[in-house]
């Protein structure tokens, strides 16, 4: 205990530090939200990694889809990695740079409204946004939490309450520039601590080949196995695709592409220095996620090895990674709690800065802002920008603990698994956002309408579901809701009147400067 407390303590101590280190880069508002767009490449793709990666896939996706699954739950790893980090770079990373420069966009709904000339656009989004991250922001309370409790013997309550006072200290400290300092440092305690857990888990186990064959041995239809269109017989849970092949594409689906229409992801991408970083990142990213996302899944492929808590006659997903660690010894266990502190602190940082700068940037404070070339009228003296500009962060500091306390509400009584907690946030937001965001960086034909028809198809199928008690499963639901809003926004902007042309050939003319 004195192990895990000491280590728990310097490394919460250097998070504060850090923040104490970057607030003066935190005046203004795109050194608070986007670091002066001056931030390097291993910092970027460390930010990004570990945005992506929290609790809520250690433990909660870990440990349901491992369940689920068995060993092939190991593909929603390498699909993160390749969809999720490598073809999210090089599609969106270069486009998303010189387009939200050109155009002066600081966050997701801001490129909407200026890419698509309808402040309408903006507020919906930055709603959609602050609404849909929230039940996200539960999920990662409640996956570090349950970690917590294992770990140290803490109450859930406590933990969930320490985690968001310390959480909001250092984004409210330092922004985004705080953010990604510690989400390297975060992220190197990562890679180490997932390879450390997984020989230690495996050795429990007799070697890889000995749990291997142990999981081989389970059939798909013992009662304490029963898994969702399971065939009978054993070895399923150790063969290449699993019990449920299209279940299980649902979810790469879902947790691969969907970082490609979410702001805090996306975010990444504004604030990165250049194009040469671009290229770096892409490549540390993709490994980053490949040993990370991959190792989580694989480790939690041999979830039915130990025995699942139950709760209410069902198993409770959520502590079947728990049940695998415990028997750990203190170090390997104050190692974990390390790893999912640092998972869930950058996600939670980045999901929290998100929120709050696209409330009081695309709410609060709407600017009209003119497009390169156009002349800019009512324009302010220096002095009242630099009062306006301290006045906004000051703004996004208040509802960065506003937030904060609105998740924390829904993390003290969850209303059901984080899985799907994450499937009901990523379907929204993804299924709006992902299409439009996507097909404006390189479509000039995408209209103002095809973009609403898209928020509506994204919130709606995942509002509607969730309304009629999910009778598709919110995974599915959200990988319906992404892949669903490709041919909404390509058929309503065949049909729905077009941006003047003067107007989309200004803001593409970024990608013409090399």
């Amino acid at each position: 205990m004195v192990i895990k407390v000491l280590l728990t303590i310097i490394f919460l101590a250097v998070m504060i530090g850090v923040g104490v280190y970057t607030r003066k880069q935190a005046s203004s508002v795109d050194g608070f939200v986007l670091g002066g767009r001056a931030v390097g490449p291993w910092l970027t793709a460390f930010a990004y990694g570990t945005s992506y990666f929290s609790a809520v896939v250690f433990v909660g996706y870990a440990g349901q889809f491992g369940w689920k699954y068995g060993l092939s739950s190991t593909w929603i790893g390498i699909g993160n990695a390749v969809i999720g980090s490598l073809l999210a770079w090089l599609v969106l990373g270069r486009r998303t740079k010189l387009m939200t420069q050109h155009i002066e966009s600081r966050t997701m709904p801001d490129f909407f409204g200026t890419r698509f000339q309808d402040q309408g656009l903006r507020v919906a989004a930055s709603v959609i946004a602050f609404v849909f991250l929230i039940p996200y922001t539960a999920g990662v309370y409640k996956g570090i939490s349950t970690l917590f409790e294992m770990g140290f013997g803490i109450p859930y309550e406590y933990c969930v309450i320490i985690m968001a006072i310390l959480t909001a200290v250092y984004v409210i400290l330092g922004g985004y520039k705080a953010t990604a300092m510690n989400d390297f440092i975060q992220g190197i305690i990562m890679l180490f601590g997932i390879v450390a857990v997984i020989a230690a888990v495996l050795a429990s186990q007799g070697g890889l080949s000995a749990a291997v064959e142990k999981l081989a041995s389970i059939p798909a239809d013992s009662p304490a196995s029963s898994v969702g269109n399971a065939t009978d017989g054993t070895g399923v849970f150790a063969s290449l695709f699993g019990p449920d092949p299209w279940g299980l594409l649902g979810v790469v689906i879902l947790t691969s592409l969907g970082t490609w229409g979410l702001p805090q992801m996306v975010g990444k991408f504004y604030s990165i220095t250049d194009e040469s970083a671009i290229r770096r990142g892409t490549i540390i990213s993709t490994v980053f996620a490949l040993v990370v996302a991959g190792g989580c899944y694989f480790l939690g492929g041999f979830g039915r090895l130990y025995e699942p808590v139950m709760a209410n006659g069902k198993i409770a997903f959520d502590s079947i990674v728990p049940a695998m660690l415990v028997t750990l010894p203190d170090v390997l266990i104050a190692l974990v709690v390390l790893l999912v502190l640092s998972a869930s602190m950058s996600t939670l940082a980045s999901l929290v800065l998100t929120s709050s700068s696209t409330m009081t940037l695309d709410l609060i404070y709407r600017d009209k802002k003119s497009l390169p070339g156009e002349v800019e009228e009512g324009a302010i003296d220096d002095i009242v920008a630099e009062k306006i500009e301290r006045r906004k962060v000051v703004v996004m500091r208040v509802l960065i603990m506003f937030f904060i306390a609105i998740s924390l509400l829904i993390a003290l009584n969850p209303p059901t698994f984080i899985a799907q907690l994450m499937g009901i946030s990523w379907g929204a937001l993804a299924g709006a956002f992902l299409a439009p965001f996507m097909m404006g960086l390189y479509w000039r034909g995408v209209t103002r309408l095809s973009v609403w028809a898209c928020f509506v198809w994204g919130v709606g199928l995942t509002v509607v579901n969730m309304m009629l008690g999910n009778p598709i499963n919110p995974i599915n639901c959200g990988a319906i809701a992404m892949l669903g809003g490709f041919p909404v926004v390509w058929l309503s902007s065949l049909v729905t009147p077009k941006l003047e042309r003067e107007t989309v050939n200004r803001i593409f003319e970024c990608y013409k400067k090399d």
